[in-house]
């Protein structure tokens, strides 16, 4: 069932592990020569037909990448002697029209060049396409990378930090991964599109610290945290009721979430306590300043992102479907 979304209104190439220098930005140059322009036009359809898609691919890609690496793991679906990624508890929510997008790109490319372009590759062209098509950087994808040979839900929960977390545990979670807390904030931008359900902050905007049904965080704008306690106020019933991560432009890249984080409009816990944090607020300040300095930074951790854990050669293989093994 597709989200009940409402909105709130107010007054250079970096290289993560030694499979990654097995990429290339040319490399279906010969076998493939389409694959930008085919993922492109499959992007442009979906995210006209559902202008929340793109958002939805940028969380997908994260979860996918963070939990093995970039090898669309996320992507497979459960069977009967596997529970997949997918399925676990804090991926049930990923959107469908993520996984459809990708699946629209595969079949396209399958059509054009069976079983040469891996999933993983049109996951990180698409997520690309779609932060420069919301008004975000563009930034050069290597490509190359295998598909994964294994999709496990037991997997997931070390690797993705809950909506509640502490910043100790993200910046833990992030350093034991190669990134920096510089890239921890930009990356966080990403909360600038998209929407969140209302179980995943119900516990700001709720009895919050056991003070009462009425009782939200005190580091919440008391408008905005009102605002909320009203738009999901049914969410138990349905919950499937969501609201703009960022209530100002919702549906624009741009470096909004900081400047709402320091007025109290962080929709999370994680992220409002990004702007608190002494390790943090900097950064969140300065992005909050100047776009120019969140697109940048934004842009090289993605691409540095975009080949940690990279499978290359037989580490991996090319999935006719995203959605399984060509074993299966």
């Amino acid at each position: 069932m597709a989200p009940i979304l409402l909105l709130l209104f107010f007054t250079t190439t970096v290289s993560a592990s030694p499979a990654s220098d097995a990429l290339s930005v040319d490399y279906y140059k010969s076998s493939c020569p389409q694959v930008l322009d085919i993922i492109s036009d499959v992007v442009t359809t979906k995210q006209i037909t559902n202008p929340t898609t793109g958002a939805g691919i940028l969380r997908l890609f994260f979860h996918d990448c963070f939990v093995s690496g970039c090898d669309a793991s996320v992507l497979v679906s459960t069977n009967h002697f596997n529970r997949a990624e997918r399925d676990a508890d804090i991926n049930l929510s990923l959107p469908g029209d993520a996984f459809d997008a990708v699946v629209r790109a595969k079949t396209a490319l399958e059509l054009h060049c069976p079983e040469v372009v891996s999933c993983a590759d049109i996951l990180a062209v698409a997520t690309r396409d779609f932060v420069s098509m919301l008004g975000g950087p563009f930034y050069p994808i290597l490509l190359g990378r295998k598909d994964s040979l294994s999709s496990t839900a037991a997997s997931v929960e070390p690797n993705l930090a809950r909506p509640n977390a502490s910043i100790d545990h993200i910046v833990a979670l992030f350093a034991s991964k190669g990134f920096t807390v510089r890239e921890l904030v930009a990356i966080s931008g990403a909360h600038t599109v998209g929407f969140s359900h209302c179980g995943e902050y119900a516990d700001r905007i709720f009895n919050f610290n056991e003070g009462g049904p009425l009782a939200f965080d005190s580091s919440m704008n008391p408008t905005y945290a009102q605002a909320l306690q009203k738009a999901c106020a049914d969410y138990l019933k349905n919950p499937t009721i969501a609201t703009f991560n960022d209530i100002m432009t919702p549906g624009k890249f741009d470096n909004m979430y900081y400047r709402n984080l320091l007025r109290g409009l962080g929709l999370l816990a994680t992220d409002q306590k990004l702007a608190a944090d002494p390790r943090t607020a900097p950064f969140v300040g300065v992005y909050a300043a100047n776009q120019t300095a969140f697109f940048e930074d934004f842009a090289y951790t993605m691409q540095k992102l975009s080949v940690y854990g990279v499978k290359t050669g037989r580490q991996g293989e090319v999935r006719r479907r995203c959605d399984a093994f060509n074993n299966l």
